[in-house]
């Protein structure tokens, strides 16, 4: 595909826009995932930090939906519409200072046809999204300083406090001063003895003022918990390692993947043209977060998405290894045929992801929903992770007003969750458009946030009844399980059918929760 050098920048703003549009699209069309109504919590009952993760991704999306004013799916993740548009951006700028602009323009095209980038921080609202903007932003500002002749500090300044919001943002934001305290003590050892350096680290530590007040007033427990997800050292188990490995190979597209391996082994043997500070600072921040992250899949189960940040700071080098085998010139250049590929696998995964989650037929195929028990229908379905969850309100609130007329409930009555999710979901989707509060029952490993917000709404009161809802797709052993211990008796009241494409996808079986704290008093 060959264009006008001189329509570089419009091929740019028409990428910028189409994503934009397809992205928007997509934010309005799906129901909050798991992790994603969670974090809709953070901004519910917003905090200094949070047991999971710091407090970033709850602020952004109180700022874009206006403090909770417009509550939609849309506005809730429109933080992540914005923020992935100056991502794609930031790269074709970092592309840019790495190579050249026709370098920048291919990083922005190879960033977005990758899932992680174009889906994940670009459409779900997680705590990736300013993760990856503030990240981008201090990389290019740090660029700038190393190669501003003469030194112009506020990029150096700028650079550590975006450093010290991308730590607010998540944890894995520390890689960012890992990375340039590498290149300082390695390349740029002068610079220990520049005063606007120590300016620039006091700014991003000084960001952290807010987790260490929570975890102090909340005896460590965040850096307890992310403790116990690692292990440095234990028994291996290459079954993880190998789910790592094929998870960073789907999550950051097949294609771009393997062409990121191509161009990193062209680097290190010196056939790849790129300048100096860029390449060094990329490397020495990325590079330290993707081996850490493998190293720990040797021994505990780890997600694709923690290393995925440092792959996708490795995109420009792969934009400037294709730049260097295009026949380009001055008036025309040309967008390589992998590139289109991978951006078509890209469009091709939304499509059937869509499909799927909006209809479960490529499920059918292999699982057919009549010839499965109704206790565990839908069970491994993932999609169903972001789809019924406002059918169940509906179907649920009709069935709530039966319950009540009938006197076998009252208005007041809460929900009970066993576990986080589905807590957070049945909490945005049931119980606060009813205005009913909802209440997580276990320990903190299993309700995180919920030990907190139980706090706040009250506890759990000894002698009231609650609403307990049963997902066959989530189901908890009614035969084994331990809410008898905490109420006098567990009632089935209804049973509710999640319909897909005219057909059951699930079902959720509502009960009455008698007398909470009977058992135990006795």
């Amino acid at each position: 595909m060959k264009f006008q050098t001189k329509n570089l920048t419009k091929i740019l703003l028409w990428l910028l826009v189409i994503s934009l549009v397809i992205r928007g699209l997509l934010a309005g069309f799906f129901e909050l995932g798991n992790d994603e109504v969670y974090y809709w919590t953070y901004a519910r009952y917003p905090d200094w930090s949070h047991f999971d993760h710091p407090g970033m991704v709850g602020w952004i999306m109180q700022a874009f939906s206006l403090n909770l004013l417009l509550d939609s799916e849309f506005f809730l993740r429109l933080a992540s519409l914005i923020f992935m548009t100056i991502d794609t951006f930031l790269f074709y700028l970092i592309g840019k200072e790495l190579k050249n602009r026709l370098t920048g323009l291919y990083s922005a095209l190879l960033y977005t046809a990758t899932p992680y980038g174009f889906i994940i921080t670009g459409v779900f609202i997680l705590p990736d999204t300013p993760l990856m903007l503030f990240s981008l932003l201090a990389l290019y500002l740090f660029i700038k300083y190393f190669k501003s002749n003469p030194r112009r500090y506020l990029y150096l300044i700028l650079g550590g406090f975006c450093t010290g919001l991308a730590m607010l943002s998540k944890y894995s934001g520390a890689f960012l001063l890992l990375g340039m305290g590498l290149y300082v003590l390695i390349f740029q050892r002068q610079e220990l003895r520049n005063k606007f350096l120590y300016l620039s680290v006091f700014l991003a530590l000084i960001c952290l003022l807010p987790i260490l007040i929570w975890n102090i007033q909340n005896d460590f427990i965040s850096f307890s918990f992310h403790g116990d997800r690692v292990s440095w050292f234990g028994k291996p188990h290459f079954e993880y390692f190998g789910r790592e490995i094929f998870g960073e190979f789907l999550y950051n597209n097949p294609i771009v993947y393997i062409l990121i391996i191509v161009a990193m082994v062209a680097f290190f043997k010196h056939r790849l043209n790129s300048e100096k500070e860029s390449s060094r600072l990329l490397l020495l921040t990325s590079l330290p977060l993707i081996g850490l992250f493998i190293y720990f899949s040797f021994t505990r189960p780890t997600l694709p998405h923690w290393s995925a940040p440092g792959i996708s700071f490795l995109i420009p080098f792969a934009a400037a290894f294709l730049e260097e085998r295009q026949t380009n010139n001055e008036q025309q250049a040309a967008i390589p045929n992998v590139i289109v590929y991978a951006l078509l696998l890209m469009l091709f995964v939304v499509g059937i992801g869509s499909f799927e989650i909006k209809t479960g037929k490529i499920q059918e195929c292999f699982h057919h929903s009549d010839k499965m028990d109704s206790s565990t229908l839908g069970k491994g379905d993932v999609t169903l992770d972001m789809y019924g969850w406002k059918q169940m309100s509906e179907k649920f609130a009709k069935s709530r007003q039966q319950a009540i007329s009938d006197g076998k409930m009252k208005e007041t009555d809460g929900l009970v969750a066993l576990q986080w999710f589905p807590a957070a979901n049945m909490d945005y989707y049931l119980a606060t458009p009813l205005n009913i509060p909802l209440f997580g029952l276990g320990d903190i490993s299993q309700i995180h946030k919920y030990q907190w917000i139980n706090e706040i709404r009250g506890q759990l009161q000894p002698g009231h009844d609650y609403w307990f809802l049963n997902q066959s797709c989530h189901s908890f052993d009614i035969d084994n399980w331990w809410l008898a211990t905490y109420f006098e008796e567990v009632v089935p009241i209804d049973t509710l059918t999640i319909d897909r494409c005219g057909k059951p996808a699930e079902y959720v079986f509502v009960y009455r929760l008698k007398n909470y704290g009977k058992i135990q008093q006795q």
